[in-house]
């Protein structure tokens, strides 16, 4: 039993695919498929079950899958230690997920590292997407994408988009509540700006004027006091316990979550044991591999 077995087991569960997981790891199909049966003999085990979909772990490799992900952390935490890198964590994300989504991932890191040095950037996609590129951030957490042929995305799920405002009930359409209210953004910058303007474009709805709000807890407060109406996350809805909003309509409901960074990057123990601890620790980054 070895770490890049255990890296194979754990790619192939998260990713539900023994070809997707052997894509993600630079293998032959027929390596990966080794190395799975590997294990299994090792255990005696069956740990997928397989199907016309891919592969799905067994009562038997959930158990496994956790403790591989406990030790393959530990492993990070090791190599991080023995090869002296820095400790330093630089990362960005968008003002709407906020340094708050990274906050049980750090408390653990600086427990294990006292001397960490941590520098987060938040912004809008274009502004954090710079800063990668500039050297000045190493990973970042993005909505959406300006395809940057430098920048190397991975997609780690998607959000579900809905919109917020005054006076929202079951008997509001989409297009009748939205057309000419004021929008409210975080900037002029804003992903979800354009998002709004392009659904609004599709569907012939006439908007109202933009107001730049500097913060998402101020644009909450600002929607509910029927300042304008602004399209969010249904994670931000839920985390400022808004119980009625408007669902948007499905062709425009979803937009990508990604994981960056600069192209050809590898990521440092350190960084690699934040992703993991971002992954195990909070829903919004559930199902991020490294």
């Amino acid at each position: 039993m070895d770490i890049e077995n255990m890296r194979a087991f754990v790619s192939v569960a998260e990713l539900r695919s023994i070809s997707a997981a052997a894509i993600k790891l630079n293998h032959l199909q027929s390596n990966m498929t080794a190395k799975i049966k590997k294990i299994e003999t090792y255990y005696n085990q069956e740990l997928f079950i397989r199907n016309s979909k891919g592969v799905k772990l067994t009562k038997q490799g959930e158990k496994l899958y956790h403790q591989f992900k406990k030790i393959l952390l530990i492993w990070e935490e090791t190599e991080n230690k023995m090869k002296k890198h820095d400790e330093k964590l630089r990362i960005g994300t968008m003002i709407s997920v906020g340094g708050t989504q990274f906050s049980s991932a750090l408390n653990k890191l600086y427990n294990t590292y006292p001397d960490l040095s941590v520098t987060l950037k938040t912004g809008s996609t274009e502004y954090i997407e710079n800063q990668v590129l500039l050297g000045q951030i190493d990973v970042a957490y993005t909505i959406g994408s300006l395809n940057n042929k430098k920048i190397r995305y991975k997609k780690v799920g998607v959000e579900e988009m809905v919109i917020i405002g005054p006076n929202i009930d079951q008997y509001r359409t989409f297009d009748d509540y939205v057309r000419q209210k004021n929008i409210l953004v975080l900037s002029d910058k804003c992903l979800y700006m354009t998002l709004l303007h392009n659904i609004c474009v599709s569907l012939d709805i006439e908007q109202g004027d933009i107001i730049e709000v500097g913060d998402p807890e101020t644009l909450v407060q600002f929607a509910l006091m029927g300042m304008g109406i602004s399209l969010v996350s249904k994670r931000i809805a839920n985390r400022y316990n808004i119980n009625h909003y408007l669902e948007v309509p499905s062709h425009y409901r979803y937009t990508d979550f990604y994981l960056i960074s600069r192209l050809n990057y590898e990521f440092t123990p350190i960084e690699k044991q934040f992703i993991e601890l971002n992954n195990s620790l909070s829903d919004t980054f559930k199902g991020i591999e490294v």
